[in-house]
């Protein structure tokens, strides 16, 4: 898969909006929502729990047993921050939200320890 790139002044324009995450995480929403866009049968509006669970699926077909790790990185550690990431971008008129969306869709769709620990695919291999 490509990697995506902002381009240049982009970050600039975020980083003046919200500071409190890296490039890649920014960079990493926008290739889930591709993500969670590429396994419907045709495109429509995404939710934000479709979007934090696409996140999730994503992060963990990328990075395995380190997702949360990688997540938490970059600054996102709660479903809310892909909110926060989706919202700035929208700030930035880079994606368009409709006007039912709002931040709190995205708050407490999984908690991270939950989603990438204990639902890891591998951990019931543990239990035994």
């Amino acid at each position: 898969m490509a990697e995506l790139a902002f381009r240049e002044g982009v970050m600039d324009q975020i980083r003046l909006r919200e500071q409190r995450f890296d490039e890649q995480a920014y960079l990493f929403v926008l290739a889930a929502l591709e993500y969670a866009q590429a396994r419907l049968t045709a495109r429509r509006h995404i939710t934000g729990a479709e979007l934090a669970h696409a996140c999730r699926e994503l992060a963990l077909q990328r990075y395995g047993v380190s997702a949360r790790i990688v997540l938490e990185h970059w600054g996102v550690r709660a479903t809310r921050d892909i909110g926060d990431i989706v919202f700035t971008l929208v700030d930035l008129g880079l994606l368009i939200s409709q006007p039912q969306d709002t931040r709190d869709e995205f708050s407490d769709v999984f908690a991270f320890d939950q989603a990438f620990e204990h639902d890891y695919p591998w951990s019931s291999a543990l239990a035994v």
